[in-house]
């Protein structure tokens, strides 16, 4: 159980990486944006480490301070919570 949790988070995690990927591709292109709001839904249900790096290795979103702040902040909550899940 805790181990197929681990794997849909890791799952989520990435699915948020190629997000922050598509999203900023589409900025640069000036097309349709991917809505913040989805964005977060996406971070809150698990996939906040893997946009957290994305937004790092994408350069997106970094001007913004709730992303700035609030996907380290989520990231760390999502952490810890597996580590008591784990122990």
């Amino acid at each position: 159980m805790i181990e197929t949790l681990i794997v849909l988070i890791l799952l989520i995690s990435l699915v948020g990486m190629v997000i922050m990927g598509i999203d900023k591709q589409f900025a640069r292109a000036k097309k349709k944006r991917i809505p913040e709001k989805t964005l977060w839904k996406i971070a809150w249900f698990g996939g906040a480490i893997g946009m957290w790096i994305g937004m790092l290795v994408f350069r997106h979103k970094t001007k913004h301070l709730s992303f700035k702040l609030g996907l380290p902040s989520l990231s760390i909550i999502w952490l810890v919570l597996l580590i008591l899940l784990v122990s």
